[in-house]
């Protein structure tokens, strides 16, 4: 397909989806709040209850598999070995496990005394839970009914560190042939802070929009707007009058998605009048979905999707049905 259809099919899936939906109700790690995060019983949740879209996160084992997890290895405040220990840090990288390996791990319940637990001191442990894979997901879905869910798919790599993930060339051939083979490429999405995956993505696979993950305050910063960083695959938005919507359009990108903390009324406008849509994370208080809400965000990320809905439901807005299925 030539470098030419890119744009268009970028623009065309923006007005389908513009049409098909106001507002887009994703679940974060498939509702981290409430079940164990990127699992399959956390998935049949949201499934049961009734999202637009299963927020997730992958990466590649070292004998090829795609996995669903936020951390780019076994994560200790999750992560339990066979005699019930959790791990120790940092945690070993999951490009240097087997599926097999990986396997054996627990994430069902959090490490009780970490601060990840008083995060989410409500979350349901559900224990004898393992990481799942990206075809363990759209089997569940599959099995579900919903032929209307889609995924936003992030993928896990840091260009600080790339002895800790496949290469960016490798990473996104593993996920796009699992997606194309498992016939999904019409339902997703593929999200990261790393732009190089998604510049790779449009151009293997133009059919599917690309969503630039934005970060621009404390440690973990991914954007600066006088300059390109090691996040931004060399586009920076002094190029393009420091706007990082600017930036993201001429990058190629269907989609924005900050951190809704950065982000105001003018540059939700300005995003809109470039043909963007504007996806914010990760918003889990009532006030701030109802702000995102009135300043014209076309979607939200949340740890508590039924919290959510209850804001998007008061606002009028359409809630999508949910399809009971059990993990």
């Amino acid at each position: 397909m030539s470098s030419r259809a890119t744009p268009v099919l970028t623009l065309l899936w923006v007005l389908i989806a513009g049409q098909a939906m106001a507002f887009d109700l994703e679940a974060h790690r498939g509702g981290r709040a409430l079940l164990p995060e990127n699992t399959l019983p956390a998935f049949a949740n949201v499934l049961s209850m009734g999202v637009d879209t299963l927020e997730l996160d992958v990466g590649i084992t070292a004998d090829g598999e795609v996995i669903i997890s936020h951390e780019r290895g076994l994560n200790p405040d999750l992560a339990r070995d066979a005699n019930g220990a959790y791990v120790a840090p940092p945690g070993t990288p999951f490009v240097k496990l087997r599926l097999e390996e990986i396997g054996t791990y627990d994430v069902g319940q959090i490490r009780p005394d970490s601060s990840y637990a008083r995060q989410f001191p409500e979350q349901r442990a559900v224990p004898g839970t393992h990481i799942p894979t990206l075809r363990q997901l759209f089997a569940l879905v599959r099995k579900s009914g919903d032929d209307r869910v889609r995924f936003n798919i992030e993928t896990k790599i840091n260009p600080n560190h790339p002895d800790e993930s496949l290469d960016p060339q490798g990473f996104v051939a593993k996920l796009l042939a699992l997606i194309e083979a498992e016939k999904f490429s019409g339902r997703v999405t593929i999200q990261s802070f790393d732009w190089r995956t998604l510049q790779l993505v449009q151009q293997q696979a133009p059919n599917i929009p690309t969503v630039y993950l934005t970060l621009q305050r404390g440690s973990g910063q991914t954007v600066a707007l006088d300059k390109a960083t090691n996040w931004t695959a060399g586009f920076s938005p002094a190029d393009h009058g420091g706007s990082l919507p600017r930036t993201i359009k001429a990058a190629g990108g269907a989609i924005w998605s900050p951190y809704f903390g950065d982000v105001t009324a003018a540059l939700v406008s300005e995003a809109h009048g470039l043909g963007l849509r504007v996806a914010v994370w990760t918003v889990n208080k009532p006030e701030d979905m109802a702000r995102m809400i009135e300043i014209g965000v076309d979607g939200i990320i949340s740890d508590r999707p039924d919290l959510l809905r209850q804001v998007a439901g008061e606002r009028g807005i359409a809630l999508p049905a949910g399809t009971p299925v059990a993990p």
